[in-house]
C-alpha cells in the first residue's frame, strides 16, 4: 500500500502562493520577520520603540485625552476628511498625460473606525481621477488577523473606480496580498507597472515596507525603467527619499507620518514616527530634483482622534512646465 503525502494546510498554500507572485526569498523574509515581530509586540518584551507596537498605549492616550476634554472633538475631526488637489509640474511630462489625475489614498487602518471608512468612501465617490494608488497601513493593528481589514478594503474597493495600484505600509501583513489582489488591488512589492496613453508612458514604481520590516528594493522596482523616463515612485513612508533621489525618481508619494495625527495648535507635530527630516513629515517637499508628497491620511492609528492635522484624501494633478 502507497503512503499518500499529507494534504498541505494553509499555510503551506500561503507560501506556495507568496512565493509565485513575490519570489521565494521576499516571501520567506517578510514572513518570517512578521512572525518574529508579532512574538515580540504580544507577549515577550514589549521594548520596541514603535508606539503602535505598544498595547498600552490606545488606553493610556485615551484616557489622557478624556480627562483633558479632547477625547469627543478629536473623534469628530478624524471622520471629517477634506479633498487636497495637489498639482505636480513635470518639464518632461508625455504629453498624453497632461491633466492626468491620481487618487491618493494612504494610512487607511479600515478596521479601526466603521465611520471613518464610511467618511472615506463618502469623500472618494463624486471625486474624478484617472488612477488611485494607496500607500499603506490599511489595517488598524500591527499583528494579528487580517480578516477584519480585508472586509474593509472590500467595501472600499468598491468605491474606486478603475485601476489602483498599491504598495504595503508597517501596520500590513504579507498575508494579505492574496486577498487584496483577489478583489482588484494591483500590489507593487519591488515592481513597476507602465501606464499607457496614446503610445506615451508614465512609470509606477512601488517598494515594500521601508520603515519597520524595511524590505524595499528600489533597484529592483526601477532597474527595468528607461533612463529618462517619468517615473513616479509608491513608498509608505518618506524614510527613502534620498536614495528614490538618487536613483532618479521625478515623484515620491508616501505617508505613514500621519501629519503628526495629534498636533500643538498651528499643526505642530509632536511626533512622526519617521527617520526623516520634518519638512518632509506633510504635504509637498523637494530633494535633488525629485519632488515629493507625504499625505497626513485619511485614517486614524493607535486612537481614532486627530488635532490640529485633518485627515485627507489628495488629487494629484500632473501638468507640463516648469517645476
Amino acid at each position: 500500500m502507497t503512503a499518500q503525502a499529507p494534504a498541505p494546510n494553509d499555510d503551506d498554500l500561503l507560501r506556495y502562493r507568496l512565493s509565485l507572485r513575490m519570489g521565494p526569498v521576499h516571501a520567506r523574509q517578510r514572513l518570517s520577520i512578521e512572525q518574529e515581530s508579532e512574538q515580540r509586540v504580544t507577549g515577550r518584551d514589549h521594548r520596541s520603540f514603535h508606539l503602535e507596537n505598544l498595547t498600552s498605549a490606545p488606553g493610556f492616550i485615551r484616557t489622557c485625552l478624556k480627562l483633558s476634554g479632547l477625547f469627543g472633538r478629536g473623534q469628530t475631526n478624524s471622520r471629517t476628511l477634506r479633498t487636497i488637489e495637489h498639482p505636480f509640474r513635470i518639464a518632461s511630462l508625455p504629453k498624453a498625460f497632461e491633466g492626468f489625475r491620481i487618487l491618493h489614498l494612504t494610512d487607511l487602518h479600515v478596521d479601526m473606525d466603521p465611520a471613518n471608512l464610511e467618511a472615506v468612501i463618502r469623500q472618494i465617490e463624486p471625486l474624478e481621477y484617472d488612477l488611485c494608488v494607496l500607500t499603506g497601513d490599511y489595517r488598524k493593528l500591527t499583528w494579528g488577523p487580517v480578516d477584519n481589514a480585508l472586509e474593509g478594503m472590500a467595501r472600499l474597493r468598491e468605491a474606486i473606480r478603475g485601476e489602483a495600484l498599491a504598495v504595503l505600509g508597517n501596520h500590513d501583513s504579507i498575508r494579505m496580498v492574496p486577498g487584496l489582489e483577489d478583489m482588484g488591488f494591483r500590489l507593487l512589492l519591488n515592481e513597476h507597472r507602465v501606464i499607457s496613453r496614446d503610445d506615451q508612458t508614465l512609470y509606477i514604481a512601488g517598494v515594500d515596507d521601508p520603515h519597520f520590516y524595511k524590505v524595499h528594493n528600489l533597484q529592483r522596482a526601477g532597474d527595468d525603467i528607461p533612463e529618462g523616463a517619468v517615473s513616479l515612485l509608491l513608498s509608505h513612508s518618506p524614510e527613502i527619499w534620498r536614495e528614490a533621489a538618487h536613483a532618479g525618481y521625478d515623484l515620491y508619494l508616501c505617508g505613514h507620518t500621519h501629519g503628526g495625527q495629534i498636533c500643538l495648535p498651528g499643526g505642530f507635530p509632536l511626533t512622526l514616527d519617521a527617520n526623516c527630516p520634518r519638512a518632509l513629515g506633510r504635504g509637498y517637499w523637494r530633494h535633488n530634483g525629485m519632488q515629493g508628497y507625504t499625505s497626513p491620511g485619511a485614517g486614524t492609528s493607535v486612537v481614532n482622534v486627530r488635532l490640529n492635522c485633518p485627515p485627507e484624501v489628495t488629487i494629484h494633478v500632473l501638468t507640463r512646465g516648469p517645476e
